[in-house]
């Protein structure tokens, strides 16, 4: 019994959630869907922090609750940590009163992280004196993740943590989540609407709606799935691929990337030779080619099979499910370019795919040199 297991019903007014699922004890977890769909009512049954819940939630071999052996843990019983949206410092305390106060109160189970390591890891060292209130929205969030860590939590539960913070603050503090599994060997289960969040940070990936988990898995897997674009949205849908740096061109400043079959040239500078890769390439910035073009300045240009065709009713558009060898890629595209190109299920087809359009923050397992 090494997962986290969840099998809770909740009331709130007309609202009802029910949810039966198993987290795994290792990398992230990032719950996606729609505002309203009952993610943090989700999260606050896991922490104990709505007494109304009725079912189990069990980690490892730890019960928090079990409603029908009358088992129920409060919130500072439970080996867990809880990142909120607004980081929630104690405003008369300084950065170092508030990591001092975490960890006195620590009871938890969870591995005996350094402090040292948590300071650095979450560049905090250099704020211990701040006061709570000179601190920016992005700096509230690193310390507020620093004080959960030093309660030893077993689990650590972030409730849309970059919802407040602008593009430039989201993109920096995201830096530092994603370094959080491998770094502390923590589980994670991190909510969100964000779908550049998840394709992020998520291990695996789960999809709310309605009070209801409608798919869960490993995140390219979820992510590749055309019936659920309604639901993973259109403008940033995508897939994510994996990828072994194999070679640079330190003159014009590309990296090749070998995702199996096919090599990818993408700008990224300063990583190892086999250093591996997660990219992310979203639907809108793929076309298709029925046969290998030529004398274009595209540099990615992937032979692929044609798996799935999806036309959006009501809409201009289609979307495509694409193999490239053993990874999967997404393709948005004109209903009439699916005609005209006579697309089917089966067929073989070329990806052009910009280096530029390649996101290359995407770095998951990446090493920089001199790391």
């Amino acid at each position: 019994m090494s997962d986290i297991a969840v099998d809770v019903t909740a009331v709130r007014g007309s609202f009802r959630l029910e949810v039966k699922t198993e987290f795994s004890q290792s990398g992230a977890t990032v719950v996606l869907g729609p505002s309203g769909a009952g993610k943090t009512t989700l999260l606050r049954a896991i922490a104990g922090l709505d007494r109304g819940v009725q079912g189990r939630v069990r980690v490892g071999s730890d019960y928090w609750l079990d409603s029908e052996r009358g088992i129920f843990l409060p919130p500072h019983r439970r080996a867990l940590g809880y990142v909120f949206q607004d980081g929630r410092l104690f405003s008369h305390l300084t950065v170092r009163g508030n990591l001092d106060f975490a960890e006195r109160r620590a009871r938890g189970k969870g591995p005996p992280f350094e402090r040292s390591q948590i300071l650095a890891v979450l560049a905090v060292e250099k704020l211990l004196d701040q006061p709570a209130t000179t601190l920016s929205g992005g700096e509230i969030q690193r310390v507020a993740i620093a004080r959960a860590l030093l309660s030893r939590p077993q689990l650590l539960l972030m409730d849309e943590p970059l919802s407040a913070l602008d593009i430039a603050r989201r993109a920096e503090a995201l830096a530092y989540i994603e370094q959080l599994p491998e770094e502390f060997g923590i589980p994670i289960i991190y909510v969100t609407h964000a779908i550049e969040e998840a394709a992020r940070l998520a291990k695996a990936l789960a999809v709310m709606v309605e009070g209801k988990i409608i798919a869960s898995g490993p995140a390219q897997a979820i992510l590749a799935r055309l019936d659920l674009a309604r639901y993973l949205g259109h403008f940033e849908a995508g897939a994510i691929i994996e990828g072994v740096v194999r070679g640079e061109d330190r003159a014009y400043g590309l990296t090749r990337v070998d995702i199996g079959t096919s090599t990818l040239e993408v700008p990224i500078l300063g990583l190892t030779m086999g250093s591996q890769l997660r990219l992310r390439i979203r639907a809108r910035d793929v076309a298709i080619a029925i046969t290998r073009p030529d004398h274009l300045s595209i540099r990615n240009v992937i032979p692929v099979t044609i798996e799935e065709i999806a036309g959006e009713a009501g809409s201009a558009f289609a979307e495509l499910r694409l193999l490239a060898a053993h990874q999967v890629l997404r393709a948005r595209i004109t209903r009439r370019s699916v005609e005209d190109l006579g697309l089917k299920p089966g067929g073989a087809a070329y990806a052009l795919i910009k280096s530029i359009a390649v996101d290359r923050q995407l770095i998951a397992e990446g090493r920089r040199k001199g790391k």
